[in-house]
């Protein structure tokens, strides 16, 4: 804002287009092609059918057909169709183009219908029309009520203690019986306590390279400016408002006289429109055909008066019966698991070592892997 020029802009010029001159001289139609081109004739190719030889007979060929030859043309005289001689003669009447219904149902003219609507008694007054309602005569303002806003209850400490008790744990209780024993093995000590060395090979092998330090440079530290800050713009110092007022409102409020009458809730609708006087049309009820007897309905059915019931038929079992032996002995809470299981000792893992017992370091391969061999393999390949 303190840098900024407002410059000086000038309305645009605009350039008048030139009037078109129709040249004399007549256009020659002649390309750049048409003059440097010159064309060559193009030679028919002929073309690349391979010779095939044919065995063509110098005999003329014979195009009669076999039904030709065996179907002979009868010499008979051509029937006659037997057809009466009805042909269709046009009227030489004019045609006027009218139709049965055209002739035959004559309009009549627009039936005249009575209309049961009231007459319309109330004239139209040629006074002006008053914005005035008989709402706005007779509403009353009535003052609102304040609004209830609820309370809620300040939260009191119980000062009895929590005993940690549930429905649960109070009223149930379990089953009578020993409690269940632990059948987990017994984990034996570790056979050394050294550390586990979490380098692995990649990371002994492949080391990091060496990083030259970044250089950053120290920020600038801020000053703020001595002079107090114009905050004018430069729409603010060149921009003038029109000389002018707003408008004010010319609406004139109306009179309202207040009514203490009650409200008349009569309007113009039913005072006019009144209900029709009419009687409730009472339902057209035949006489019954049917005769119901006095005696009431017994409810049987032919199923249930002529139904024998029989005795269900006794079926013999073939089921061959169990012929191994019984055990009344009680399960034992013991398994397979429990009593033969041997646990044993956690082994520490050979990667674990800088150099693992028992084996002997050979080299190292093309992949950068280093090679271990057992030493009693060793011994067996030397002997």
């Amino acid at each position: 804002r303190r840098d900024y020029v407002a410059h000086e802009v000038l309305p645009q010029k605009l350039k008048l287009p030139e009037k078109h001159v129709k040249s004399k001289e007549r256009m020659d139609l002649t390309s750049t092609y048409k003059q440097d081109y010159n064309s060559y004739p193009s030679p028919k190719v002929p073309p690349c059918i391979p010779c095939v030889t044919k065995h063509i007979p110098n005999a003329k060929m014979d195009a009669r057909t076999t039904y030709k030859d065996d179907y002979v043309q009868w010499n008979e005289p051509k029937t006659e169709l037997i057809r009466a001689n009805d042909r269709f003669h046009p009227t030489e009447e004019k045609f006027d183009h009218r139709s049965i219904v055209q002739a035959d149902y004559v309009y009549r003219g627009p039936v005249a219908t009575q209309s049961c609507k009231p007459p319309m008694l109330i004239q139209a007054t040629k006074d002006p029309f008053v914005n005035i309602t008989n709402y706005r005569v007779n509403y009353v303002p009535h003052p609102l009520e304040k609004r209830y806003i609820h309370k809620s209850e300040k939260y009191k400490v119980n000062k009895v203690p929590f005993d940690g008790l549930t429905t649960h744990k109070v009223s149930y209780k379990g089953l009578a019986g020993w409690p269940a024993k632990n059948a987990k093995p017994v984990q034996s000590k570790l056979l050394s306590d050294l550390p586990f060395s979490s380098k692995t090979e990649f990371q002994e092998n492949y080391q990091p390279w060496p990083r030259p330090t970044i250089f950053t440079k120290k920020p600038d530290v801020y000053l703020p400016p001595l002079e107090k800050m114009d905050l004018h713009t430069t729409t603010q110092i060149n921009y003038k408002p029109p000389n002018g007022k707003p408008a004010k409102m010319c609406r004139s409020f109306a009179q309202l006289k207040r009514n203490t009458e009650p409200f008349n809730s009569s309007s113009i609708t039913k005072q006019d429109y009144k209900p029709w006087q009419h009687k409730r049309l009472m339902p057209i009820i035949y006489a019954p055909e049917l005769t119901f007897p006095a005696q009431p309905m017994d409810c049987l059915t032919t199923f249930q008066t002529d139904y024998v019931p029989h005795p269900l038929p006794v079926t013999k079992s073939y089921k061959p019966d169990w012929s191994g032996p019984k055990h009344y002995t009680e399960l034992d809470a013991k398994t397979t698991y429990g009593t033969s299981y041997t646990p044993k000792g956690i082994v520490r893992c050979l990667a674990s070592y800088k150099d693992p017992p028992g084996y002997v370091f050979e080299g190292v391969d093309a992949a950068g892997h280093n090679l271990y061999f057992p030493a009693s393999k060793r011994e067996c390949l030397q002997g």
